[in-house]
């Protein structure tokens, strides 16, 4: 609610470009709108979006970030699902574990340099031509090791996610955070399972939870209830599983997700994946 995406044509080269204008009410604002650009400078990356240009400008007492980012005419990987789910099938495992490899990509670039992206979600990733995956909206990205030693700490790392991290692709332990632990870069790794389970079943795992007004905060804290399916291979629902265990220490890194990947074969080709 706080920025706006135009479309703009380049006047030299002609190309579209999205112009992400954030509105900056105060210092903090154009602090944090700093921050994102910052967090972009940090990647030249194939799977992250890249940042073409920005400036601050001045709009009477306020003050609005421009963003020129590149336009990606595939839309969000959300606008894809939806669409599908509107023709009553699913998406393709070969297709699902193109994009999955291209968002793992992403992350690891992240990860290997100390980042975790904290608000990763099927809106947040784009489909270039190729349907390869962009990971966008790097603002709530921050250091991946949170170390918490207080109460006052852990609610200020609470409350923080509140605000910063998408309530049904939030992982467990930031919606109650204890006073001693360490929050890592696999927060990311359970909104990966979400957006997983997005591509696999039409939606979010919690997003018919939250739509319901029912509690997120209290549903993630039980096991995730797979449903049962033959449209995917065993071995994918078993990655998904391992990616969305309560328990930050069992899960995977992302390095160890890619490994898994690496012997997920994708399906024969002309094999239909998608029937219901």
């Amino acid at each position: 609610g706080f920025s706006y995406v135009d479309l703009g044509e380049g006047q030299g080269d002609g190309r579209f470009y999205a112009l992400k204008r954030i509105l900056c009410h105060d210092k903090e604002d154009r602090q944090a709108a700093l921050h994102e650009v910052k967090m972009h400078g940090l990647f030249d990356h194939p799977n992250i979006l890249r940042l073409v240009a920005h400036c601050m400008v001045e709009k009477d007492a306020k003050h609005e970030a421009w963003l020129l980012l590149p336009y990606m005419k595939g839309g969000t990987l959300w606008s894809e699902v939806e669409a599908l789910r509107k023709k009553g099938t699913f998406m393709p495992e070969q297709r699902i574990l193109l994009i999955l490899h291209g968002i793992c990509r992403g992350l690891q670039a992240m990860h290997s340099k100390g980042y975790a992206h904290r608000d990763l979600k099927p809106t947040n990733v784009l489909l270039d031509e190729d349907d390869q995956p962009v990971l966008m909206d790097l603002g709530s990205m921050n250091q991946a090791r949170i170390e918490v030693n207080s109460s006052q700490k852990a609610m200020a790392v609470q409350d923080w996610a509140a605000q910063r991290c998408t309530i049904s692709y939030r992982a467990p332990e930031l919606f109650t955070v204890p006073s001693q632990c360490v929050i890592d870069e696999r927060t990311d790794i359970w909104s990966l399972g979400c957006v997983l389970y997005c591509m696999m079943f039409g939606e979010g795992p919690y997003d018919a939870i939250f739509q319901k007004g029912d509690s997120v905060a209290l549903a993630v804290q039980n096991p995730i209830a797979v449903p049962p399916t033959t449209r995917y291979s065993a071995a994918l629902q078993r990655l998904l599983s391992s990616m969305m265990m309560l328990n930050p220490q069992e899960r995977p890194s992302i390095n160890e997700v890619l490994h898994q990947l690496e012997g997920l074969q994708p399906a024969p080709a002309g094999q239909d994946t998608t029937q219901i």
